[in-house]
C-alpha cells in the first residue's frame, strides 16, 4: 500500500477478506509467507505493529451498559490517552461522523446499529493510527449512516494522511472510496488496479465502451459476488 491510500480488498463473504484483516491485526498467524506493516514483521514485532494500526469490524464489541462517551473514554485511557484528551477527541470525531450530541450519553444498547458503528469508528481513530483496517465497516447500516461513515473515511485519508485498507463486497462503496483495489477469490488476489483501470480492462476485452464494477468482478474472478459464500456453506 502507498501512504494516504485507500486500498480495497473486494470479495464475496468467505473469500478470505476478514482472515487477511485478522492476520494484519496480529490476531492470526499466517501459515506461510511473511507480512510487514511499516517494515515490522507481524509475528516477530507484533507490539510495534499494534502501535501503528487500529481496526473496525462489521460487528464491534462494547460495554453495552455504558454510554457512548463512557466507552470512548475507557478505551482512550486504555490506549494511553488522558481522560480529558480521550473526551475531547471523542467529541470531535463523533461530530465529524454526524452522531447527534443528545445520543452521546445514551447507553450503547439503546443506540441504533448505525449509531453504534459510528462509535466503533470513533474508537478506532482515537489513537491517530497510521494504518486503519476497515473490515466491512458499513455492512447493515442505513443509507444515511453509511454515507456519514464513507465521508469520514475519505476525509481522514485526505486530511490526516491515514492509509486505509478497506474490505467490502459492496461494489458501489469500493468504487466510491478506493484509489486501488484487489479482487479476492478463494483466498487469492486475482486482479488489481484502480477502479478505472479494472473497468477499462474488462470493457476493452468485451469490446464495449463501459461496464459496471459487478460485471468487472465477475469477469476477472470467474464467479458472482456470492459464490465463495455458497461454496463455504456447501463445504460445511
Amino acid at each position: 500500500m502507498r501512504p494516504a491510500e485507500i486500498y480495497g480488498v473486494i470479495g464475496a463473504n468467505g473469500s478470505g477478506k476478514s482472515t487477511l484483516i485478522r492476520m494484519l491485526s496480529t490476531l492470526l498467524l499466517p501459515d506461510d509467507g511473511t507480512i510487514e506493516v511499516f517494515g515490522h514483521d507481524i509475528v516477530r514485532e507484533a507490539r510495534a505493529v499494534r502501535s501503528v494500526i487500529n481496526r473496525v469490524s462489521a460487528d464491534p464489541s462494547f460495554f453495552r451498559g455504558m454510554t457512548a462517551l463512557e466507552n470512548l473514554r475507557f478505551f482512550g485511557c486504555a490506549y494511553g490517552l488522558t481522560r480529558a484528551d480521550a473526551h475531547d477527541r471523542s467529541l470531535v470525531i463523533l461530530e465529524r461522523l454526524g452522531l447527534e450530541r443528545d445520543r452521546l450519553d445514551e447507553q450503547m444498547l439503546r443506540l441504533s446499529r448505525g449509531q453504534q458503528q459510528k462509535v466503533a469508528v470513533a474508537r478506532a481513530f482515537l489513537t491517530s493510527p497510521r494504518l486503519m483496517l476497515l473490515d466491512e465497516p458499513t455492512t447493515g447500516l442505513d443509507p444515511r449512516s453509511k454515507r456519514d461513515v464513507q465521508r469520514f473515511v475519505s476525509e481522514v485519508r485526505s486530511d490526516d494522511g491515514v492509509a486505509i485498507l478497506l474490505t467490502t463486497h459492496d461494489m458501489e462503496e469500493a468504487e466510491l472510496l478506493c484509489d486501488r483495489m484487489a479482487f479476492l477469490a478463494g483466498g487469492r488476489i486475482v486482479a488489481e488496479g484502480s477502479p478505472a483501470e479494472l473497468r477499462h480492462r474488462v470493457a476493452e476485452r468485451r469490446g464495449v465502451e463501459d461496464v459496471d464494477m459487478e460485471t468487472v468482478f465477475m469477469e476477472l474472478t470467474g464467479r458472482t459476488i456470492d459464490e465463495d459464500e455458497e461454496a463455504e456453506d456447501a463445504n460445511g
